[in-house]
């Protein structure tokens, strides 16, 4: 059970540590105006280091569509399909906990400020989700699926809504706490006409009592500030080696929007 929550939470996004206030340069002038009813493609790639020293890739593909709703927004959104290429057995792994989610519409609802998102109908989702899972693990009596549905029957409802919605979170630029930057060395925020680039070094270890190896990250997000989307987001861990400048990539995480072909 325990591998598998690592499966499961390989692929979400971390909750974002609390920040100082937004920067002036990061937060100014970034309205909320979605493209409405364009079919829209949401690619989100996490590349980690594994245990053979390769690195393994998964990739979400979400198709997305904008509506009006009052005096806000509905965004309807589909995980169309997940990608990997990763050994057999790691990716039966991954798609026991995510399949039931594939094809699956979701829909939220955004203020017009986007400030704010929320999951329409979350238990009506997670309860087709748990049961599809379930029949998976029944019909072919794999014990890795039954052992997935159980994990996330166990998980509170908030976590399993916050694994649900983090990418779309990621998407929305006034509802990202991770934009919101503090002043100061390691940020760097550029404007090339309606689009801002923001970005980030932190230093971390990878123990948490601050024994394990530095940790290096590296995020940066492309922010369409006529939209407010975040067209592109990279976020890179790297390992330094003590006493050297060498950096190895352990994980590197990149969503990317784009209109649908």
């Amino acid at each position: 059970m325990a591998a598998g929550l690592g499966t499961l939470l390989m692929l979400a996004a971390e909750a974002p540590p609390a920040r100082p206030p937004a920067s002036p340069a990061a937060a100014a002038a970034v309205q909320f105006a979605p493209p409405i009813d364009r079919a829209m493609a949401y690619r989100v790639t996490t590349r980690r280091l594994g245990r053979d020293g390769a690195l393994l890739s998964f990739s979400l593909h979400y198709a997305l569509i904008w509506r009006r709703a009052g005096r806000g927004y509905r965004l309807e959104a589909v995980l169309e399909r997940i990608e990997s290429d990763a050994r057999p057995e790691v990716t039966r792994a991954l798609t026991a906990v995510l399949q039931p989610l594939v094809g699956q519409p979701m829909t939220y609802l955004v203020p017009a400020n986007g400030a704010t998102i929320d999951l329409v109908a979350a238990d009506d989702l997670w309860d087709r989700a748990l049961a599809r899972t379930q029949a998976v693990g029944a019909e072919a009596d794999r014990a890795q699926a039954q052992q997935m549905a159980q994990l996330l029957a166990a998980l509170p409802a908030d976590e399993r809504n916050r694994l649900a919605t983090a990418d779309i979170r990621a998407l929305v630029a006034p509802a990202n706490p991770a934009i919101a930057v503090a002043d100061g060395s390691g940020v760097a925020v550029t404007q090339a006409g309606a689009l801002r680039t923001i970005a980030t070094a932190e230093r971390a270890r990878l123990a948490p009592d601050g024994a394990g190896q530095p940790l290096h990250i590296d995020t940066q997000w492309t922010v369409d500030t006529a939209t407010g989307m975040v067209q592109r987001e990279q976020r890179q861990s790297w390992i330094v080696s003590p006493g050297t400048a060498a950096r190895t990539l352990v994980e590197e995480r990149v969503r990317a929007l784009s209109l649908a072909e």
